[in-house]
């Protein structure tokens, strides 16, 4: 006989509107305005090799997305030494040399995804030693100059997409802050701390966070930027500079830099908690993706020694939550079934008036009512798919003859 939640945890499910907000391990609960029974689950998290890029370079801009099935990337511009204009493109697996850059530069910034990305900012010297307002705009084939910043600057951080992004911090230690619309660059309010070689995340150019850099030491500072205003929030555990950070202003992770390279925080858009570390110890890296599934790529291991790995970031749930779905054409209890989560089939049980042979069959959407057991029954046992099942076992009520 199964047994039942409240027998393990001595407590019946709780049944509440909103989700708690700060639930604890093995936690269950059902949310009534979603109509999800959802639990609280230990999260496994891990860095893995990935396939390394063509060209190994450090101070480098990436852009990219995150699916279930794989993250795909983009990387730009760089130090090989010299500065670098080459642009590669990474698939899940492999990257592929594409187009390059109209402007090579490194200590650049970048943002949006694989076929619409925008890249900005940069130091394009020796020779020239200058930092450039450059701003380039990625279709998934070429690489086209548009407006450039208001301010050229390098060393700085950002966020967004390619039409919708933000510039901040930067060379000489500014606090500077610029928004892009898809056509131009305007200064807006500045961060409460000045500061270069920070790193930054975002999904556009109203929602932000900022975090390490140098002040001119090394700084741990955290702020978020609501459209308007930058907020100070908490900081980061190990104060870092030349680190790298991806996700949103809401769920973040930041990796690597200046002192404790391999370092690796979350952010769940309250506090910094530190998790699993990078494989290689590394600076200047760029990445993509999200909190759950991202990328770390390129960076500098040593002076001088510029670095091609990629590493692949997965956050995985050890198991679900439970979603309701169509029900079954008769309602039943004690019955038994066979199949998978997409292709099932129920069959025998009680309809609470007698045991029933009735057998359904489920697609992953809904159930059909198919041909019924030779022997109606509850409480047996099944195997099988649905294409090929077995059931067996349970009680058959017997018929009593009077003498």
């Amino acid at each position: 006989i199964m047994t039942t939640y409240k027998e393990i945890r001595g407590s019946q499910i709780e049944a509440v509107a909103t989700d708690p907000s700060n639930p604890v391990e093995g936690q269950v609960w059902y949310n009534t305005t979603s109509n999800v029974l959802k639990g609280s689950v230990f999260e496994a998290a891990a860095w893995v090799t990935g396939g390394s890029l063509n060209t190994s370079r450090s101070e480098i801009a990436g852009a990219g997305n995150a699916t279930p099935a794989a993250t795909t990337a983009l990387v730009f511009g760089g130090e090989g030494p010299p500065h670098v204009a080459n642009t590669e493109q990474y698939n899940g697996s492999n990257w592929t040399e594409v187009n390059d850059l109209n402007t090579a530069r490194r200590i650049l910034m970048g943002s949006g995804t694989t076929t619409a990305a925008l890249a900005f900012g940069g130091f394009n010297g020796p020779p020239g030693t200058q930092n450039v307002g450059a701003t380039e705009t990625w279709n998934g084939t070429n690489w086209t100059e548009v407006n450039d910043l208001e301010a050229a600057n390098s060393r700085m951080a950002g966020a967004g997409t390619q039409t919708s992004a933000l510039s901040f911090s930067g060379g000489g230690k500014t606090a500077n802050t610029e928004l892009y619309n898809g056509t131009n660059w305007t200064e807006v309010n500045n961060l409460n701390t000045g500061r270069s070689n920070s790193s930054g995340a975002g999904a556009d150019n109203t929602s932000a966070i900022c975090v390490g850099g140098e002040t001119p030491s090394v700084t741990a500072n955290a702020e978020l930027w609501n459209g308007t205003n930058w907020t100070e929030v908490n900081n980061l555990n190990t104060a870092r500079d030349r680190l790298t950070t991806i996700g949103l202003e809401t769920s973040a992770l930041a990796f690597g830099g200046q002192p404790g390279a391999t370092i690796n925080e979350e952010w769940n858009g309250t506090n910094w908690t530190e998790t699993a570390d990078l494989n290689n110890s590394t600076k200047f890296a760029s990445g993509a993706g999200t909190s759950s599934l991202a990328l770390a790529f390129g960076g500098l291991l040593a002076p001088g020694a510029s670095s091609a790995f990629t590493e692949e970031w997965s956050k995985t749930t050890e198991i679900g939550a439970w979603t309701t779905v169509n029900s079954m054409n008769t309602a039943r209890k004690s019955l038994s079934g066979a199949g998978t989560a997409t292709a099932a089939i129920s069959f025998g049980g009680n309809d609470g008036t007698s045991e029933i042979g009735n057998t359904e069959s489920w697609n992953g959407s809904n159930w059909t009512e198919v041909n019924d057991l030779n022997t109606g029954r509850a409480l047996l046992s099944g195997a099988g798919t649905s294409t090929s099942g077995l059931g067996f076992g349970g009680p058959i009520k017997k018929s009593i003859i009077p003498f």
